[in-house]
């Protein structure tokens, strides 16, 4: 065997100390593109089952809880060390040895703040009708005309719109279902468009009406004999109020986020027993009504949800979910959780969470 020879009257000792190279790399920009997908998707996944569930809590006559991701604090460390040692000694001490070291210490300390919505955060958002100018703005931006005033309208001009709450349950106008369906057809045929009344005042809307031809031309002369419109202006001033004040106004009454959340919750599937019970209220919409507003959308219920399922909520040991290949359902919760935005008020800190990621 072979032995390192050393002239020297004493040992020779050697030491090298140094740190890992991945140590010195930064994980911040990395965990950029990881953290920000993965926070939102589980968000987004956590937003619509909590509008779903809250949606079922409702149709069983219970109080709805909605709890808001303000702030989320993801903290991360990575701390990684090598040594690599040894000692060379004379010959004859054979004191010839080496070490080899190394540790590495991550840590990911998420902190997420949640904020139930209550108090008179909780009455402006859910109890306070919607702005009449947002909801318009809304159909302005593309939404079906006939969707957005379904769902979040009272009345207009008069014409009642059906309802399920228990607290009001009554069917809604022929003419109401006859409006949005000609209202659709002048918005597909871009026969009518929203502004505001002044550059300085947004909130004041004006509806206008274009020339058109054909099935546009048609559905606007329709529009102004439903609404009693002045068959030769070509501007409305929309207002909130049950009845117009003369022929050159629309007078729209719209819902509060609570009264929108309890109609669509009142087209959710129970059981028949439940029913049968008086666990469950029973809005009894006739066929000729259910003809003229078919339900908002479609929930089921049962013991198992599918996988597949687009979202699903367990309540009362069963569950509830909304079919995957259900496309009309699908939109409907979402534009629902689009227009539940239009009900933030507060601070900015109120509305879309804030996400603050210290990394080194």
């Amino acid at each position: 065997m072979a032995h390192a020879v050393v002239r020297a009257p004493s040992r020779l000792v050697l030491s090298v100390v140094a740190a890992a190279a991945v140590g010195c790399a930064s994980i911040g920009p990395p965990s950029i593109e990881r953290d920000r997908f993965d926070y939102v998707a589980s968000i987004s996944e956590s937003w619509k089952r909590q509008m779903l569930q809250n949606l079922v809590k409702i149709r069983y006559t219970d109080v709805p809880v909605f709890l808001d991701v303000t702030t989320v604090i993801a903290t991360y460390s990575l701390d990684s060390q090598a040594s690599v040692g040894g000692q060379i000694g004379r010959e004859s001490l054979g004191h010839t040895f080496a070490t080899l070291g190394a540790n590495e210490a991550y840590s990911d300390k998420p902190t997420i703040t949640y904020t139930p919505l209550s108090g008179d955060k909780f009455a402006r958002n859910l109890v306070t009708p919607l702005p009449v100018s947002s909801l318009l703005y809304v159909v302005q931006g593309g939404y079906p005309v006939s969707w957005v005033f379904r769902a979040c309208i009272i009345s207009i001009n008069g014409l009642d719109n059906a309802f399920g709450g228990v607290s009001d349950p009554h069917g809604g106008d022929a003419a109401f279902a006859e409006l949005l369906a000609v209202m659709q057809e002048a918005q597909v045929a871009r026969a009518f468009g929203i502004r505001p009344k002044s550059a300085t005042d947004q909130n004041s809307v004006v509806m206008y009406f274009r020339d058109a031809d054909g099935a546009g031309a048609r559905a606007v002369r329709r529009i102004r004999e439903l609404l009693g419109l002045d068959a030769n202006a070509r501007e409305f001033d929309v207002v909130y109020g049950a009845f117009p004040m003369k022929p050159t106004e629309i007078a729209i009454l719209s819902r509060s986020a609570m009264q929108i959340l309890v109609d669509f919750a009142s087209y959710i599937d129970v059981s028949p027993a439940e029913l049968v019970d008086g666990r469950v209220f029973d809005p009894a919409r006739s066929a000729d009504q259910l003809r003229l507003f078919p339900p908002l959308l479609h929930v089921h219920t049962g013991e198992v949800a599918p996988a597949d399922a687009y979202v699903g909520a367990r309540y009362r040991n069963r569950w509830f979910w909304i079919d995957d290949r259900d496309e009309q359902s699908k939109r409907a919760l979402s534009a629902l959780m689009v227009l539940f935005s239009l009900t933030e008020t507060g601070t900015p800190q109120a509305g879309a969470p804030v996400v603050t990621i210290p990394a080194r």
